[in-house]
């Protein structure tokens, strides 16, 4: 409910804070005191267009504020979380504030954050109701009456069995659409698709294979290497070319020339004993160096044979490679992802040697479905049916009291083409009243005049204040043009629909006057040669006097003040 309403330079109200509490407030005042530059203000806040006009003589800008009170798990709630917009505790009063500037431009806020003016509209309309003269919220909206329709009579066991159906439905006739789509797809493609799987199925790629080729292509790779290297290690040592003379045969001749300056064991001749010692040293050396180079030889050998590369292999591995590469490349994927592309592909030719069952699956499924929402939509409809019955002798009941006896209020059902079936069901509602006998019915709003309407809203708003998430009602002269007994009859039943919900009404007559919970009055003053309005909550004793100036006139009477005594005495 709105608990409180601040506003600043609008119009003649420089500086106005309203406390406001539940049950019915009903705002009075003279002609001409200010009352709808106060509506115009709550309707700013709520959204409604900004003027420039608005602002204050003197004043730059123009701004207010209305909080409200909503219970937990309130619509609102989920609303501003889809927009981000999160209070820290939902307790928290709800603050809606406009700023308007002279040119005309505002800026909207909830919570304090700037917000675009359709979500503040839109917030508003969750939490106010405004019922006036020359404009309606709510229940004038077309929109709305099937809701309210539900909300009145209708099991919500069948509403919300209507809306699984049509899910359900709806998912049948995607999966369809989707299966039919990829068969068409599939169909099209079908030389290229067989072509593909037979190219890809022979390939057979596997899994992480690219990186077991790859790893396997580097130690071969080092295999060759090494297996090279010793080939040539053991080309130097051992020539193929019996003409060429290796290291072996050069040191075996040098060893056979050296020996012939050692004297043999018979000869007589003398040699030098220090040239024989070097050249015994030389020539031990010599064999000694045969002895390696005979011993590298045989290592050399045994490597080689550990080492042997298979150049085969190593040749089968690229190519492998290199083949599955290529096709990743020709189909725009990594090699990793060709084991999962031929799967996909290998699924759409099954999809498609076996489309014609799955597709007649699919269609036996969504006439299934279809069926299933036919007949819960049908048990809605009737539903309807009843409670739009229900709804108009309810409604009619409160006609005669609020002086619309000759009025005729009708719900009526619209069925929809199957093409536009929704969640919501088969049929649209619709409320409509014929004012006057002979007058066909029409849309609310088109139909009734000004003060009609606003009491055809009251008659509606008894039935089914207490079915609504809105739990402020505004009502602008809803007494316009009746006084007398049908003035209290009104009065009465804004009283009972304030049980249920927060109550605001704009009124000139002392029998609604009368029957409010809160009394507060709009007054004009001047001070500093400058008119503002003002609001002020009214005592018992200052109610009594403003509603007999209502009964009297300018001159308020003893008679006035004991008629005054008589309607608030009948209230207690």
């Amino acid at each position: 409910m709105l608990t409180h309403l601040s506003i600043r330079d609008v119009v003649l109200i420089e500086k106005l804070d309203l406390s406001l509490a539940s049950g019915l407030t009903v705002l009075t005042g003279e002609t001409g005191a200010g009352k709808s530059i106060l509506l115009d203000s709550l309707g700013l806040a709520l959204g409604e267009r900004a003027s420039g006009g608005l602002v204050r003589a003197g004043a730059s800008q123009a701004s207010v504020s209305a909080l409200f009170e909503a219970p937990s798990g309130h619509p609102v709630f989920g609303i501003l979380s889809e927009q981000g917009i999160a209070l820290e505790d939902e307790n928290d009063p709800l603050v809606l504030r406009r700023i308007v500037t002279t040119d005309g431009r505002s800026r909207a806020y909830i919570c304090d954050q700037p917000v675009g003016v359709t979500l503040l509209r839109r917030i508003a309309s969750l939490l106010v109701e405004i019922q006036g003269q020359h404009e309606q919220m709510g229940l004038a909206d077309q929109s709305t009456h099937l809701d309210l329709l539900d909300a009145f009579g209708v099991d919500r066991r069948f509403r919300e069995n209507a809306a699984h159906t049509h899910r359900a439905w709806a998912a049948a006739k995607t999966a369809l659409e989707k299966a039919r789509s990829e068969m068409e797809t599939a169909a099209r493609e079908e030389d290229w698709l067989r072509l593909t799987v037979d190219d890809l199925s022979t390939l057979a790629p596997q899994e992480n294979e690219e990186d077991a080729l790859a790893a396997l292509r580097v130690s071969l790779q080092r295999d060759e290497r090494r297996g090279e290297a010793v080939a040539a290690a053991l080309s130097e040592l051992t020539p193929r070319d019996r003409r060429s003379a290796g290291p072996a045969a050069a040191l075996r001749g040098a060893s056979r020339a050296l020996a012939r300056l050692l004297p043999a064991p018979t000869d007589k001749e003398e040699v030098s004993s220090s040239h024989q010692t070097q050249a015994q040293e030389a020539l031990d050396a010599l064999e000694k160096a045969e002895e390696a180079l005979s011993e590298a030889e045989t290592l050399l050998s045994r490597l080689a044979a550990d080492t042997e590369a298979d150049p085969r292999l190593l040749e089968e591995t690229e190519e492998r490679l290199f083949a599955l590469r290529a096709e990743a490349r020709k189909h725009n994927i990594t090699v990793g992802e060709l084991p999962s592309f031929l799967s996909g592909l290998r699924n759409r030719l099954a999809a498609l040697d076996s489309g014609n069952a799955h597709i007649i699956q699919l269609e036996s499924a969504l006439l299934d479905a279809r069926l299933a929402y036919e007949d819960a939509g049908r048990t809605l409809s009737e539903a309807r049916r009843k409670a739009a019955e229900k709804l108009e002798k309810a409604v009619s009941a409160e006609l005669k009291p609020v002086k619309l006896e000759r009025a005729r209020f009708i719900v009526s059902i619209i069925p929809l083409s199957p093409e536009a079936w929704t969640s919501q069901g088969m049929e649209q509602a619709s409320f409509l009243i014929a004012a006057n006998p002979g007058q066909p019915p029409g849309p609310l709003a088109k139909v009734a005049s000004g003060g009609e309407l606003s009491r055809l809203m009251l008659a509606l708003k008894v039935v089914l204040a207490a079915r609504s998430n809105v739990a402020t009602l505004v009502f602008d002269e809803v007494d316009s043009g009746v006084g007398g007994a049908t003035a209290s009859s009104i009065g009465d039943r804004l009283h009972k629909v304030a049980r249920d919900v927060q109550v605001l009404v704009v009124t000139h007559s002392p029998q609604v006057a009368a029957r409010g919970d809160q009394h507060l009055r709009i007054a004009k003053r001047i001070r500093d040669e400058r008119t503002e309005t003002l609001a002020e909550p009214l005592s018992p004793s200052a109610r009594r006097e403003e509603i007999a100036r209502m009964l009297a006139g300018d001159v308020v009477t003893d008679a006035a003040r004991a008629a005054a005594d008589s309607l608030l005495g009948n209230i207690e």
